[in-house]
């Protein structure tokens, strides 16, 4: 199992795979804005991931 399927049904919208990235890239900006470093690294971290198993992972099979 995966921990984000880029081959899910879900995700065959081009819009949700951008949101799937850029929420969570936006909610890093609001936790780096309140001064909240932690968080901010954690959801950075989760959008950078989601951005590469999204857009520049090459798919396998």
């Amino acid at each position: 199992m995966k921990l984000l399927d880029p081959d899910h049904p879900f995700f065959a919208k081009p819009w949700r795979r951008w949101a799937t990235v850029l929420f969570p890239l936006a909610w890093a900006g609001v936790e780096f804005y309140h001064n909240s470093p932690g968080w901010a690294i954690l959801f950075a971290a989760a959008g950078l991931y989601a951005g590469y198993m999204l857009f520049l992972k090459k798919p396998q099979g």
